[in-house]
């Protein structure tokens, strides 16, 4: 009977050892998703104003302003 609780004891941390380790993989992907998705943001947000400031410097480059 000892032994059945002791082997539930091993096999509960183990698990929980396990789930700890899921979490950390999970954790990870979710960070880079969200840095992902903040640099999606940014550009969609000033995108358009550095495609302007580009597309001016070369008008002025190539004599149009």
């Amino acid at each position: 009977m000892s032994d059945d609780r002791l082997q539930q004891n091993i096999d509960r941390s183990t698990a929980l050892h396990a789930l700890k380790k899921v979490r950390v993989l999970v954790d990870e992907a979710n960070a880079e998703d969200a840095a992902k998705e903040k640099a999606l943001r940014w550009m969609v947000r000033y995108g358009w104003l550095v495609l302007l400031l580009i597309a001016a410097l070369v008008a002025r480059f190539i004599g149009v302003i």
